[in-house]
């Protein structure tokens, strides 16, 4: 059965620091040309996309889609589809699931799934413990992504915080470090002093004082000296604060070996909306303060941060809706990440070009990924279509991770999403799903 042919005509394209008009033929999964007034041939659906903004697909180099083991939550299926449905075209998980993704098998099983049933492209991380570092050793750096350190005990049994160990992950690992940075007894300390206090009552309003800003910039410090010791590759995941930002520096990403990402709700909310959203927006690390917001939109503006990224992670109503202390952390991001993020376009924080560079092109950059993450000719056609003047309301029956719920509730954003293609297909219009996904494995250039 041969592929579907495209032609994207009017569109405003988004790539690489411009936004210009043009057209975009798709063949064979891939974009054949990018040119003002292609000729329409019989062969091709032609796509009017007049008003519309064509933006590289978005590609989420943090998500936890909960396959296997915790798939009452979401699972590779139902998580790839909400992503599809807001515009992210290839993602990378987190190995925190169960059994955990800390052997080359069990992450090869992963990658055999997806294969199965996801609607966007997909990778993998490798998972790091106290006692993996024989299986980190055999990790080809062409088919993971990178190494996932957690170095505070955000889940699971997953907390690196032997410094031997540490020391020797960063000393030998044969990929990029990717790590969640909070120091556990900073947070153990602050919780204990809270329920000697509050006893099971804790205020949800105290979560970006129990996971502090302190616990962050220690926890962040540490990598980045362990880094710089040993001239690791290092991205540090989901800044929180103002405080560490000045850990990082400034500009365009090629060249730097320390990187670092936040995520969209750290652009959205601050510690005033624990009030109205209380567990349905704990996380970790914690949203803080509407400081911290401010300076991450600028850093995330002038290059500090690099990367945007979801850090999606679902759970259910019912688990949320627990107290605070026994209510897990986590978002359900994906579906409408994108519109999120261009709030901050529409407010003028920074242009719609930066926000490209951030969402697409930095994650296709750090990770050295093949063909994707621009607007290119023989790249694959990994496409969003966005519009900029249809507003859309989000409505909890309209969510479709398995969850069932979205902290955006009851917001507005300005923006819809028009059009996802994955390959050559589009998956996503107009509010529904269109044809089948050919998703594929994210292959990784060796440097």
């Amino acid at each position: 059965m041969s592929e579907p042919r495209w032609l994207i005509t009017n569109a405003l394209l988004v790539n690489e620091g411009r936004a210009f008009h043009a057209d975009v033929r798709i063949r064979d999964g891939r974009i054949a040309k990018i040119e003002r007034g292609i000729a329409a041939s019989d062969d091709e659906t032609v796509v009017d996309a007049s008003g519309l903004w064509l933006l590289p697909g978005m590609i989420d180099s943090q998500v936890h889609f909960r396959e296997p083991g915790l798939t009452h939550k979401g699972d590779l299926t139902s998580e790839s589809r909400a992503a599809v449905a807001g515009g992210i075209t290839s993602y990378m998980e987190m190995p925190n699931t169960k059994p955990p993704a800390i052997t080359i098998d069990a992450l090869e099983a992963k990658y055999t799934r997806a294969s199965e049933v996801s609607a966007a492209n997909y990778a993998f991380y490798m998972g790091t413990t106290n006692d993996n570092l024989d299986e980190i050793r055999r990790v080809d750096p062409g088919r993971v992504p990178g190494l996932k350190i957690f170095m505070g005990a955000s889940t699971g049994n997953m907390l690196v915080d032997n410094p031997e160990t540490l020391d020797a992950i960063f000393r030998e690992a044969p990929c990029t470090i990717i790590t969640h940075c909070e120091d556990t007894p900073t947070i153990d300390a602050n919780v204990a002093a809270a329920k000697a206090r509050y006893g099971d009552d804790i205020p949800v309003e105290l979560h970006p004082e129990l996971r502090s800003r302190e616990a962050c910039i220690k926890s962040t410090r540490l990598a980045i000296e362990l880094a710089q010791r040993h001239g690791s590759s290092l991205h540090v995941l989901h800044i929180s604060t103002a405080d560490e930002l000045a850990l990082f520096q400034p500009g365009p990403i090629e060249g730097k070996r320390i990187t670092a990402e936040t995520c969209v709700h750290f652009l959205h909310f601050d510690s005033r909306d624990y009030l109205r959203r209380g567990n349905f927006i704990k996380c970790n690390p914690a949203i803080k303060h509407a400081a911290d917001r401010i300076a991450i939109v600028q850093a995330l503006a002038d290059g500090r941060l690099d990367v945007l990224a979801t850090d999606h992670a679902p759970h259910t109503l019912k688990e949320k809706s627990q107290h605070y202390g026994a209510a897990p952390s986590g978002l359900p991001l994906v579906q409408h990440a994108l519109q999120c993020a261009l709030e901050r376009v529409f407010d003028g924080d920074f242009p719609v070009t930066t926000l490209v560079e951030r969402f697409a092109h930095a994650s296709a950059k750090r990770y050295r990924i093949r063909d994707r993450g621009f607007l290119r000719e023989g790249g694959y056609a990994d496409l969003v279509l966005v519009d900029p003047n249809r507003p859309q309301f989000v409505r909890r029956e309209d969510t479709l991770s398995r969850c069932g719920w979205s902290p955006f509730e009851g917001e507005t954003f300005r923006s819809s999403i028009h059009s996802t293609f994955v390959n050559g297909r589009r998956v996503w219009h107009d509010g529904g799903f269109d044809q089948a996904p050919r998703a594929m494995r994210l292959e990784f250039a060796v440097a």
